[in-house]
């Protein structure tokens, strides 16, 4: 079976040469990334997500490459088809640390990482008071993950907030070797309109509910130019809304659980997403049956 990281560099060619542009939706457990399996053919293994879900804390450099790998590791077991994109932040610091989670990640088939600029203590993209490290330093760091990898996908991605400087580390990310180039926090798509045809690399959009990034269709970002669009966390902010109003809703009819019906999830619901998984996990363990491709699907989503 050819390499999850060939996978998505193939299908990322083909979206550019379509003119679409790819979505990665946001995912922040093993269950999330479940349900959004099967309505996109792409995740995104999220920073932000991971640190609210995995320790309860922002995501200002709390997570652990150990644990991250074993992230992405546990999703791969349960969706052997999908592409999935890992949020390796700077690379945990040091530059071998970079290189050795980014040949774990391969093996564990995860299908490309994004690789950023911050120097430490980190923060999201879309909170302020980011720092970033040296070009030069950088671009050591990046081209030394890309000498360790096989066949993974690495997006380059710069935190610079000055427009010229988020450009002028664009083409050298792209000049370096990257497969693809994410300003994060852009805030004007007249930025990316104006780099993405001469960078000769795909470019991604990277956007989150109440950050800095303006909201955009998936029109709009193809018309700028963008390959790959990430919606960071959808699936952990819809979580939050949806818990909060069912634990009202239970406070306020004295602890009497909601009648089933349409808009209501139960225990057979759920199962059904398990079961779904515990499904692709036996496919895959038969080797001469072909794993089916999921179906791509166009999202339009302001996530």
């Amino acid at each position: 079976m050819t390499a999850p990281g060939a996978r998505l560099r193939h299908a990322i060619t083909a979206a550019a040469a379509d003119g679409r542009t790819m979505s990665f939706l946001g995912v922040y457990d093993v269950f999330s990334a479940s349900l959004a399996a099967e309505r996109s053919e792409a995740l995104f293994l999220s920073g932000f997500g991971f640190a609210a879900s995995h320790y309860g804390l922002p995501d200002i450099g709390f997570i652990s490459w150990t644990d991250m790998v074993d992230f992405a590791a546990r999703i791969r077991t349960v969706l052997p088809a999908h592409h999935l994109l890992v949020d390796i932040d700077d690379g945990y610091c040091d530059v071998e640390v970079a290189c050795h989670v980014a040949e774990r990640l391969e093996r564990a088939g995860t299908s490309g990482v994004v690789l950023e600029d911050q120097r430490r203590p980190r923060r999201c993209g879309h909170f302020d008071g980011k720092q970033i490290m040296e070009l030069d330093d950088f671009l050591l760091k990046l081209e030394r993950v890309l000498a360790a990898r096989d066949e993974l996908f690495v997006v380059a991605r710069t935190d610079a907030t000055d427009p010229a400087e988020a450009a002028r580390r664009a083409r050298a990310f792209a000049a370096a070797g990257a497969d693809a180039v994410l300003i994060d926090g852009v805030r004007d798509l007249a930025l990316l309109r104006g780099l993405a045809p001469e960078l000769g690399r795909p470019l991604f959009f990277n956007q989150i509910a109440g950050g800095k990034s303006p909201r955009c269709t998936l029109g709009e970002l193809r018309r700028s130019g963008v390959t790959g669009a990430i919606y960071s966390t959808p699936c952990l902010f819809a979580a939050q809304m949806a818990i909060e109003a069912a634990l009202d809703a239970l406070g306020a009819d004295d602890g009497r659980l909601p009648a089933p019906g349409p808009g209501r999830v139960g225990v057979a619901d759920c199962t059904a997403v398990l079961q779904r998984n515990l499904e692709r996990r036996g496919r895959r363990s038969h080797p001469a049956e072909p794993v089916p491709e999921p179906a791509a699907l166009v999202l339009d989503t302001d996530g």
